[in-house]
């Protein structure tokens, strides 16, 4: 709670007691890798999980949750390849993945390919599993993630299954400022649009919700797809100001970001 509301230091200060009493406490070192990513403080975070990994490397329900997160730091640090290397390791290797896991390596795949970073035949292999899953009823969240890996190996139908079975929901209106369902349903929207390579489109849609993106239905750690997925559309879309002025918001809230630093380049490149 106190990472999600800024306060990183008091979030790590309480972690770090935590871990004092108990050097093996799942949450505490899943609290302080969050405070790092949000400061930008890759290299430390790779350290730390590093270090704490006997803890909860054999974790059931969070063990691929920290590879993730050793992964965006290896991103953050412009090391595509070591994020790789972590998703075929810890992320997709278990046998019966469940819907956290499967977001997760949704998640990291995309966040590759706005980076242009092939990912091979990952996406095939990931959008099999999603189609393995009963989707109905799921939350929203979920059905986001199974909307990245399924459009992006063609099978649209199966895509636009699963959007069907979002919740309808009343865009007109005060309901659009408040309702996690409308976000994902205009995300959802978007992360088709940008699938098919319609750029202006993934712009228009993220335009109307970036405002509550923070309501996605997970961390801020992971509703940060949505600003780099609206980052990604504006360069493609060849809008250089609407790029230039998400860059620097990015980069304010994380300056110390290799990434971040990366994306100015690409503004004046």
């Amino acid at each position: 709670g106190l990472e999600e509301n800024g306060q990183y230091r008091r979030a790590e200060e309480t972690a770090r007691r935590a871990l004092a009493l108990d050097p093996r406490h799942p949450s505490a070192i899943h609290v302080i890798a969050h405070v790092m990513e949000m400061q930008g403080r890759d290299r430390e975070g790779l350290e730390f999980l590093a270090e704490t990994e006997p803890a909860w490397k054999d974790t059931a329900g969070i063990s691929v949750h920290l590879a993730w997160h050793r992964a965006l730091f290896h991103i953050d640090a412009d090391d595509p390849e070591s994020a790789l290397a972590v998703y075929d390791a810890q992320i997709v290797n278990t046998r019966e993945p469940d819907l956290s896991e499967l977001a997760d390596a949704s998640a990291l795949l995309w966040r590759l390919e706005l980076l242009n970073v092939r990912v091979g035949k990952r996406w095939k292999l990931l959008a099999d599993r999603w189609q393995r899953q009963d989707l109905t009823g799921v939350r929203p969240f979920y059905a986001a993630h199974a909307m990245m890996a399924l459009p992006a190996t063609g099978r649209t139908a199966a895509a636009q299954r699963v959007f069907n079975a979002l919740p309808l929901v009343d865009a007109s209106g005060d309901s659009l400022s408040y309702s996690e369902d409308a976000l994902l349903l205009q995300l959802c929207k978007a992360l088709l649009a940008f699938a098919h390579s319609d750029y202006e489109r993934c712009v228009e849609l993220l335009t109307r919700v970036r405002h509550i993106a923070h309501r996605c239905g997970g961390s801020l750690a992971q509703c940060d797809l949505i600003h780099l997925t609206f980052i990604e559309a504006a360069f493609r879309a060849h809008k250089g100001n609407l790029a230039r002025a998400l860059v620097a918001e990015r980069t304010e809230r994380k300056p110390a970001s290799r990434l971040n630093r990366i994306l100015q380049q690409r503004l004046v490149g």
